[in-house]
C-alpha cells in the first residue's frame, strides 16, 4: 500500500537513531512522507528493534503495526501527508522484536521543518494497559487461532446473522453452529455473542474498516 509523497525526499536514508532528548524515555519516532522511520527514540529503537539486528531506522513504520490495522492507519496518514489533517489519534496493536505485543494508543502529528522537503511525521504511542495487552499476548502468540468454519461463523455473527441463517449459509445444522460458538466464546473468553465481535475487533482478528466483516487471514489455520 503506499502513501502519495508531500515531496521529494533524498534516495538515501539518514541513519539517524534518536529524537530530541526530552522524548528519549518514551514510545516516539519521526517518519518521512513515505512513512519510513528516519529517527526514533532509544526506547522505540529496544520495543521495535528487528531480531535479525538490523536498525528500526529504514523500516516502514506500516510494518511495525498489526496487518489488521494497517489499511486504515495508512488512510490516516495519507490524509496528513496530502495536508488534510494535522494531527489524528488511533487505536494500534503493534507488533515488536521477537512478536512482542503492544496495544495501546497512537498519536500522530505533522511538524514542519521549514521547507516542503524537511516536513516529518512525529508518532508517539501509549499502552493502553494490562487487559489490552493480554489480548494482544493472544493476538501475537496464536496467530493460527480459528479454523475455516470458525472465521466463517464469526464473521456471520459480526455481520449481525442469527443462529438459523448461518446454519444455512453453512450448511451446518442449528446444533453444530451452536457448537462452534460455544467454542469461539470459549477461546475469546467471552461471555456472548456482542462481546465475541468487540474482542474480536479489539484484537485484531476482525478486519478494521472492511465490511462485511473479514477475519484477517493470519488467523485461519
Amino acid at each position: 500500500m503506499t502513501v502519495a509523497p508531500l515531496a521529494e525526499t533524498p534516495t538515501r536514508a539518514p541513519r539517524a537513531r534518536a529524537v530530541p532528548a526530552d522524548a528519549r524515555a518514551g514510545l516516539m519516532a519521526s517518519l518521512d512522507p513515505q512513512l519510513t522511520v528516519r529517527q526514533a527514540s532509544q526506547e522505540f529503537c529496544r520495543r521495535f528493534a528487528d531480531p535479525a539486528g538490523g536498525d528500526v531506522c529504514g523500516r516502514s513504520f506500516p510494518d511495525l503495526v498489526h496487518p489488521s490495522i494497517r489499511q486504515p492507519l495508512v488512510r490516516h496518514f495519507s490524509r496528513l501527508v496530502e495536508g488534510k489533517r494535522q494531527r489524528f489519534v488511533s487505536h494500534v496493536v503493534a507488533v515488536g522484536a521477537d512478536d512482542a505485543p503492544f496495544t495501546g494508543t497512537l498519536t500522530a502529528s505533522v511538524v514542519s521543518g521549514g521547507t516542503p522537503d524537511s516536513d516529518a511525521i512525529v508518532v508517539s504511542m501509549h499502552s493502553a494497559g494490562d487487559e489490552a495487552t493480554e489480548n494482544a499476548n493472544v493476538l501475537t502468540s496464536q496467530k493460527k487461532l480459528l479454523s475455516e468454519i470458525d472465521a466463517r461463523i464469526l464473521e456471520g455473527i459480526a455481520s449481525g446473522l442469527s443462529t438459523i441463517p448461518l446454519a444455512s449459509r453453512l450448511y451446518l445444522s442449528r446444533q453444530g453452529v451452536e457448537y462452534h460458538v460455544t467454542g469461539l466464546l470459549r477461546k475469546l473468553r467471552v461471555p456472548n455473542r456482542a462481546a465475541l465481535v468487540s474482542r474480536a475487533y479489539s484484537m485484531g482478528v476482525l478486519n478494521v474498516g472492511a465490511w462485511p466483516p473479514r477475519v484477517v487471514d493470519d488467523f485461519i489455520k
